[in-house]
């Protein structure tokens, strides 16, 4: 997965630099020469020539959009149209709106956020703050376990394309899979009759190029296998309909069709992962495994569980077989070699490379090999005579291949497949849409325990469960590593366990947020975007808990110099606690406004909101839609980071100065324990 995912770290790191960058340069020159600060009691004269010189630009702006649609130049009409309109909102409307939330609504916001923290570090609220955030940790944890949403491993979305694989028993030739795939292209054609207007293309292949583009090619032709592909339109060209439903559309109207696999599925999502459900049976002999194979998917079939497609080997017993069995006597006695045998077969059947045809630059293989009629006639591949050199005499001899072999019919195994050196069969199928992967191969897992295993036999669920465990791993890894790091780094900052303690733990009670939301809108967690979701919480996190805490001691620091240059400790508990209380009440502004502007800039990625301001410039077109592929992929991730900053913004400005205030009163008890332990010796000294 790391190699799926550093695209997203790599691109956080650039922009992060670049940000800093910005800050500290850029941002300090760009306002001192353009920002200034609107006083309240700013002459109105002043606001009055702002506000006319606003209208001014806006109305100037509408005569160049006027001049583009009198010239037919649409997009000036529209660029510089757009323009006149946002400059009139931002002079009636935006600029007033921010003079009021910057002068009347943030004051009441700190006017009320002061009294609230001054009574949480008041007496024993502190000590129930901090035990209350821990209860509502475990109980957030129990709420999620109480009511789980399902868990999938990487999210899935309408498809772009839909396969219908169809599988013949081999044998088969290529006119009878002919024949069948006619009667599954015209139902698949009578079920997409009604969403012709997002179908693209219906595309069938028979006997070669039709296995599952998401598993390793297979070896050879398949003449009884085909696959028909169903390519739908981009997703705001559907306009609203869902392809998973005409998917199962199409998988409900492939039932019915005797003595043949059909098996439908959608495009994969992400990186390869293998089938939801996915039990490699490894050992030593494929006639053991083929049977145990064989048991296994009947007794899975008899437990109906719901959810699960079809399930299906990889290697099937029936491969139709024609044996050729040299006479080695008699080949000795005519000094002819089993290679000769072998190869005039070969020749015969498959063909071979007799030179090459150059015209221009291109060059074509010429193949030589009997006619059709002649080379599926045993009788006739038989008595094909082999002409070769006497080796004794030197003389021409013809020898009929009938004089040398004969030929026996049997069956064999598709083909022998091997996992780390042992021959292996994997049982596999897809989950049906609705149902959850996990819950279906926790079932499995159970059933087998009570299923028996013949000697020399193993089993292991892998495919997508396996994937998603190692991921799990890997993200939990990568969590701890973060953590770790950040420790180390904030440990340098303030040469001090407490404060990075106290940040840590803030990381901890940020999951609050992502539990709870998981809890009461049932999403599905993803295993990946839902992981790194969280390690970008954790970023965010860090971030204000760092200022606010930087801020505090800032404040502590600057009082102790007003009293003489007094420590920490010399101060007073009163003033400890007011330089508490104003570094909250100052970083309210920054850690709120932070929390809003990455909320709201997360939610047009959360629900999938699509603009296409090109368009809307160009043809007065904005492609509005909610929804899409990306939002299946990045909503998880984006739901996950609200859910968590939702909750995390409250701790910052609350719990984070309880647990600094708790951590000073009781380092100050125990200097005092060891401050009074001293007197006492020194008494008893005397």
């Amino acid at each position: 997965m790391g190699e799926f995912m550093q695209y997203l770290p790599i691109t956080l790191i650039i922009v992060l630099a670049s940000s800093l960058f910005v800050a500290l340069v850029i941002n300090p020159v760009f306002t001192s020469r353009l920002m200034n600060v609107e006083e309240e009691e700013e002459d109105q004269k002043v606001k009055r020539r702002k506000m006319i010189n606003g209208i001014i630009l806006a109305l100037a702006l509408g005569v160049i959009a006027i001049i583009g649609l009198v010239t037919q130049i649409m997009w000036v009409r529209n660029l510089f149209g757009i323009a006149a309109v946002v400059t009139l909102l931002n002079v009636l409307v935006l600029k007033p709106a921010s003079f009021y939330f910057q002068n009347i609504g943030l004051p009441w916001l700190e006017g009320i956020y002061d009294r609230f923290i001054k009574g949480a570090l008041h007496r024993f609220w502190p000590g129930l703050v901090f035990l209350g955030t821990i209860v509502m940790l475990f109980g957030a944890m129990g709420l999620l376990s109480y009511n789980p949403p399902k868990v999938v491993f990487f999210p899935t979305s309408d498809p772009f394309y839909v396969n219908v694989f169809v599988e013949l028993p081999m044998g088969k030739d290529i006119q009878a899979t002919n024949k069948i795939m006619r009667d599954v292209e015209a139902k698949i054609t009578e079920t997409i009759k009604p969403y012709r207007g997002i179908v693209e293309e219906v595309l069938a292949q028979i006997g070669e190029n039709t296995g599952d583009p998401n598993q390793p090619p297979e070896p050879g032709s398949s003449p009884n296998k085909a696959r028909l592909t169903v390519s739908f339109l981009s997703f705001e060209k559907r306009g609203g309909v869902s392809t998973t439903k005409v998917m199962e559309e199409i998988r409900s109207s492939m039932s019915g069709i005797p003595g043949v696999q059909i098996a439908v599925d959608m495009n994969a999502n992400g990186p390869p992962t293998g089938n939801p459900i996915n039990l490699e049976i490894r050992g030593d002999h494929m006639d053991t495994l083929s049977l145990f194979a064989n048991d296994v998917i009947k007794y899975f079939n008899s437990k109906n569980i719901p959810g699960i497609e079809e399930l299906k080997a990889d290697v099937k017993l029936g491969k139709p077989e024609l044996i050729v069995n040299i006479d080695r006597e008699a080949a000795r006695r005519f000094e002819l070699s089993t290679f000769a045998i072998a190869d005039a077969i070969r020749t015969s059947v498959y063909g071979k490379e007799v030179s090459t045809y150059k015209k221009g630059e291109d060059e074509y293989d010429i193949f030589i090999r009997l006619d059709d009629k002649y080379r599926n006639n045993i009788t006739g591949l038989l008595n094909q005579k082999i002409t070769f050199r006497n080796p004794a005499n030197g003389r021409i001899v013809q020898v009929p291949i009938s004089s040398v072999a004969d030929v026996s019919y049997s069956s064999t195994y598709s083909s022998i497949k091997r996992i780390n050196l042992d021959r292996s069969i994997t049982v596999y199928s897809n989950v049906r849409e609705g149902y959850n992967a996990n819950e279906i191969v926790a079932e499995l897992t159970s059933s087998m325990l009570d299923f028996p295993l013949p000697a020399g036999v193993s089993y292991e669920f892998t495919g997508e469960q396996e994937q998603q465990a190692k991921d799990m791993e890997f993200l939990t890894s990568a969590f701890s590593v973060a953590i770790f790091a950040i420790f180390i780094l904030i440990v340098a900052q303030f040469n001090s366990l407490v404060a990075p303690f106290i940040i840590i733990l803030s990381i901890l009670f940020s999951t609050i947020g992502v539990f709870l939301g998981y809890a009461f809108t049932s999403r599905d967690i993803v295993v990946i975007f839902t992981g790194v979701g969280i390690i970008s919480l954790a970023g965010v996190v860090v971030n204000n808990a760092i200022v606010l805490i930087d801020y505090i001691n800032l404040l502590i620091k600057r009082k102790g110099e007003e009293r003489g240059g007094l420590s920490l400790w010399e101060l007073s508990k009163s003033e400890v606690k007011e330089s508490i209380v104003r570094g909250g009440a100052t970083r309210l502004r920054p850690v709120l406004l932070t929390a809003i502007t990455t909320i709201l800039g997360l939610i047009p990625l959360a629900v999938g909101f699509n603009f296409n301001f090109f368009t809307l410039i160009s043809e007065w077109d904005p492609q509005i839609s909610i929804g899409g592929d990306n939002t299946a992929m990045w909503g998880p991730l984006a739901w996950t980071v609200i859910y968590g900053l939702s909750f995390a913004t409250f701790l910052t400005l609350v719990v984070v100065p309880v647990m600094f205030w708790l951590s000073y009163r009781g380092n100050s008890w125990i200097r005092g324990l060891a401050k009074g332990k001293k007197k006492v010796e020194v008494v008893a000294g005397e």
